[in-house]
């Protein structure tokens, strides 16, 4: 299996991540995954962008899917630092970096900490950039309380959380004819097999975390891609708010979205992407 082995933080882990149609004369995108999944989340996206000629690359965030488990570094500084890694040793330039949900975080920190200098745009989708938490100057966001139930949730039964978790990620109650229970459960062995604590540490990762002083350093193209009805992460908190701190950035609004509208509204999604890559 192809791993890159990080060496910035500590402790160092081996990323899996897959090189599909390497060749590709498009340009590189590079896919990173949403809580509590893998780089499998992204199937549907998979086909489109290979066909339409783009090399693809897509990893597995520490403490997921086929990456390592070490027992620390659920940290933004730590993820950036480890997608920096995987850059550097890849030899990725004039890059398309994507990133869901969480890894819109990565998207945020990363630029914050190593600027642009590999990137060509951004695209941010359904994500947690630029801040989840409800402050005084953060209105909009989620209460911390939200988070502490997330983690309960996790200690007590993790795979009952992740089985009603799946579902509120598509919004099934009233979407249930846009993904077959099969996907669902698909998504629910790829989250049960994360580690536990990684997925519980994440929890305060992605909920605690402030990345609007990153957002000023966002200097390249940059596309949000969310949904109206997202139940997981307020488009008011996230895609308003973002495309607001990123200077000429655009979004795209897709109606009635849930979280996981990459599969929901995978052909909304996809011709938006590829427009938006080929723009």
């Amino acid at each position: 299996m192809p791993n890159v082995k990080t060496s910035t933080a500590t402790p160092t882990a081996e990323l899996f991540y897959q090189d599909l149609n390497p060749e590709g004369s498009a340009g590189t995108v590079l896919l990173i995954h949403g809580w509590p999944l893998s780089h499998r989340m992204f199937e549907p996206q998979l086909w489109p962008l290979t066909e339409a000629g783009y090399r693809v690359i897509a990893y597995d965030r520490r403490g997921f899917g086929s990456s390592a488990f070490p027992a620390s570094g659920y940290d933004y500084d730590t993820f950036a630092a480890d997608l920096n890694d995987l850059l550097t040793e890849l030899d990725l330039t004039d890059v398309n970096l994507v990133g869901f949900s969480m890894g819109g975080g990565e998207l945020g920190r990363y630029v914050g900490t190593y600027g642009t200098d590999r990137v060509k745009k951004l695209v941010f989708m359904s994500s947690v950039f630029p801040y989840m938490l409800k402050t005084d100057d953060n209105p909009n966001g989620v209460p911390k309380s939200t988070f502490d139930d997330m983690k309960a949730g996790l200690k007590d039964d993790r795979p009952a959380f992740l089985q009603s978790f799946g579902k509120d990620f598509v919004n099934y109650d009233t979407l249930s004819d846009t993904i077959s229970e099969q996907v669902l459960h698909y998504h629910w062995s790829i989250a049960a097999m994360a580690q536990p604590k990684a997925t519980v540490d994440c929890v305060d990762a992605f909920g605690l975390t402030d990345f609007r002083a990153d957002a000023a350093r966002i200097d390249v193209p940059t596309l949000f891609i969310h949904g109206d009805d997202d139940q997981i992460v307020p488009f008011e908190t996230s895609a308003k708010t973002g495309s607001e701190l990123v200077e000429g950035s655009t979004v795209h609004t897709v109606e009635g979205g849930p979280h996981g509208l990459n599969h929901t509204h995978k052909d909304e999604v996809n011709r938006v992407l590829l427009d938006f890559l080929a723009s």
